[in-house]
């Protein structure tokens, strides 16, 4: 019981930090070009298993407030689904640095898939926005997170 229960916790905290930091930051989190800096939290499945329904759900509610609708309400939450997933089976090979790859591939190619159409932008052009504030959340913000919880907690 007690297990289930920090599971839950953990993946609560995990969302709801994920869809505060989106929504406070709303001006620079939702658009073609976007830096979500919630998405430094897509390198926590490298240690959390919670942190993969903890960023669906987080996903999902704070693209409730992005105005693009059902879309991307359940479009982008379920490829963060499947990014937090790869990101988790990635730690096996015990590279870090791969650690925020899926989101940044997954989000810029899947992401723009809808978004050039609603915004009526060309794909191409949108994956390169995408995946530029992907990088920057994931790689530069995402990666200095997960190396300071690494050192932190050794036992991660």
């Amino acid at each position: 019981m007690k297990k289930s229960t920090n599971y839950i916790t953990t993946a609560a905290i995990i969302g709801a930090l994920y869809a505060a930091l989106t929504i406070i930051l709303a001006p620079i989190s939702y658009g073609q070009i976007q830096v979500r800096v919630a998405e430094a939290l897509t390198v926590l499945p490298w240690f959390f298993p919670q942190a993969i329904p903890g960023l669906f759900i987080g996903c999902m509610v704070a693209n409730i407030f992005g105005g693009n609708g059902p879309i991307d309400i359940f479009g982008g939450s379920l490829i963060t689904l499947l990014a937090a997933l790869c990101t988790f089976w990635l730690r096996r090979f015990n590279r870090p640095w791969l650690a925020p790859l899926p989101p940044v591939v997954f989000n810029a190619l899947g992401v723009s898939l809808y978004l050039s159409y609603l915004i009526h932008v060309p794909y191409w052009l949108t994956v390169a926005y995408i995946a530029a504030g992907q990088f920057a959340a994931c790689y530069v913000l995402g990666l200095v997170l997960l190396y300071t919880l690494k050192n932190r907690f050794k036992d991660l």
